[in-house]
């Protein structure tokens, strides 16, 4: 049999060699376990994940630990990480596979895959890796490995792409060591087959690769095709009080920030600072409107400003207000909130906690 035929062999052996064999998800390896790994790992550095994941391993070890958790306190733990909707999406699925499952992940793709944010790679990653079933993966370092051995032109993200990178995926993954090599290709991807100057030297599989021998290894996967990113201008409306609390909207539970704490949002400085004079009976005198601070995001720019406005007294709203526009609550700065935040907030409540510890003194 032809190396282009098989490769398992190959990869088995540089992974008992050099795989990564003490990350936290590969001890008391669980379907749950597994699945929270990979979901964090979505888009998101193992590095990054480390910390984040064995957090959330501390506060909720177990799938009914999850389902009942308050929604604050999963998007608390999610803070950082971003792409928030994998975060609901996780709090959802561990409901339903208590309510409707028991507590036990399904063993099968088709189950795994009915549940909320699981799609086809996790659900072969939770049956490769935590149940040790045959079923092929694709995540983003797989897809490159698999572009480049058997060079697969194109972005992945087209439907013949994809599909002919699933069909290598299922040829080539072996009915014994299933866990070993899937955890072995997501390696190799990772610290070999890399985005930009891979290691070909290295890779067990080199002398099989179609895109080596080209000397095109930057040409695979191909690239998305490249959008202009648009610009979005919003003035928030930031209000303290003292001796250090910050008035903060639970979001609705669509959109990038959907279940995130903030300042309210709007299109325009006079939106921010009528809404602060009307909610909190203040003269509009008594806003500024602070120097932009920006964010990217993955479909677009933020460029935001804080429209600013602190009441030396007690005498705004009490400790939870229900408007229209959602639900509205007061935080304490020191220290921040223990609830599910936008990453740019962060920062933002990190300068207003700095400033009111001045003001304080």
């Amino acid at each position: 049999m032809k190396e282009k035929d098989h490769i398992a062999g190959a990869v088995l052996h540089w992974f008992d060699q050099h795989g990564r064999k003490d990350l936290p998800w590969q001890k008391q390896r669980t379907p749950y376990r597994v699945w929270v790994s990979e979901i964090m790992l979505q888009q998101t550095q193992v590095s990054t994940v480390i910390p984040f994941y064995e957090r959330f391993m501390a506060q909720l070890p177990t799938v009914e630990d999850l389902a009942a958790a308050p929604e604050d306190t999963v998007l608390h733990l999610w803070t950082g990480l971003g792409y928030y909707a994998r975060a609901r999406n996780l709090h959802r699925c561990a409901k339903q596979v208590c309510d409707a499952h028991d507590g036990v992940f399904p063993q099968d793709l088709e189950g795994l895959e009915a549940l909320p944010g699981i799609g086809r790679s996790t659900a072969g990653a939770i049956l490769s890796l935590a149940m040790d079933t045959r079923a092929p993966i694709l995540d983003g370092n797989v897809k490159r490995v698999l572009a480049r051995y058997h060079g697969v032109a194109g972005w992945p993200g087209q439907r013949a792409v994809s599909d002919a990178l699933w069909s290598h995926a299922e040829h080539h993954t072996p009915r014994a060591r299933v866990a070993d090599y899937t955890q072995a290709m997501m390696d190799l991807g990772a610290t070999c087959c890399t985005r930009s100057r891979p290691a070909c030297e290295l890779c067990p599989i080199n002398s099989g690769c179609t895109a080596r021998a080209l000397g095109q290894q930057s040409d695979f996967p191909g690239r998305k095709p490249r959008k202009a990113i648009p610009l979005r201008k919003r003035w928030l409306a930031v209000a303290t009080r003292a001796p250090g609390e910050v008035l903060l909207q639970k979001r609705p539970d669509s959109g990038i920030w959907g279940g995130l704490w903030a300042p309210p949002e709007f299109d325009e400085a006079e939106g921010a600072t009528e809404w602060i004079t009307d909610t909190l009976s203040l003269p509009p005198d008594v806003c500024q409107v602070d120097a932009a601070f920006h964010h990217t995001f993955t479909h677009f720019k933020l460029e935001a400003h804080s429209v600013r406005a602190h009441l030396g007294t007690n005498r705004a709203p009490g400790n939870r207000v229900e408007c229209a526009a959602g639900s509205l609550k007061w935080f304490s700065l020191h220290p921040p909130p223990s609830v599910g935040l936008p990453a740019p907030i962060v920062r933002l409540l990190a300068r207003l906690s700095a400033e009111t510890a001045l003001r304080s003194d």
